[in-house]
């Protein structure tokens, strides 16, 4: 079984699309055997959940994700676990030993090409995104 985590470096990111990279951790008989960081290759529509599921990751564990991303991973078969938090490695640890409940939350509303905003009133538990400078906006944040 292969668990890739959506991380910033070693900590469990608030986004999936904007990670800075993936720790994918190999697993038998609830163990992890191995595991490396793989930098993100970039955020467009569609792709990363298909190159995840390419590299024969089973579920994914991450903070927020768009709605977009998560049909995408349920059409491959690939479990998603939302609203992770703190060190990517102990996060698979507890997945592996049933601990991780997904919170569901599901960053909505993405806007390629505008500024960087939230929903006023709106954003729960979706991380603060800070201002990344690439042009993407996000519009609601919620937990359903």
């Amino acid at each position: 079984m292969k668990i890739a985590v959506a991380s910033e470096g070693l900590q469990v990111s608030n986004h999936f699309g904007h990670c800075s990279n993936f720790n994918i951790y190999t697993a038998e008989d609830g163990v992890i055997l191995s595991e490396e960081s793989v930098d993100n290759p970039g955020h467009r529509p569609g792709f990363l959940p298909n190159f995840l599921a390419d590299a024969g990751v089973n579920t994914i564990l991450l903070g927020g994700i768009g709605q977009g991303a998560r049909d995408i991973f349920a059409l491959r078969q690939v479990q998603v676990i939302m609203g992770v938090e703190g060190d990517s490695r102990k996060a698979a640890e507890d997945y592996l030993k049933g601990k991780l409940i997904s919170k569901e939350v599901v960053c909505e509303g993405h806007h390629h090409g505008e500024g960087h905003h939230h929903g006023e009133g709106q954003h729960k538990d979706c991380g603060n995104h800070g201002h990344h400078g690439e042009g993407h906006g996000f519009g609601n944040h919620s937990e359903k």
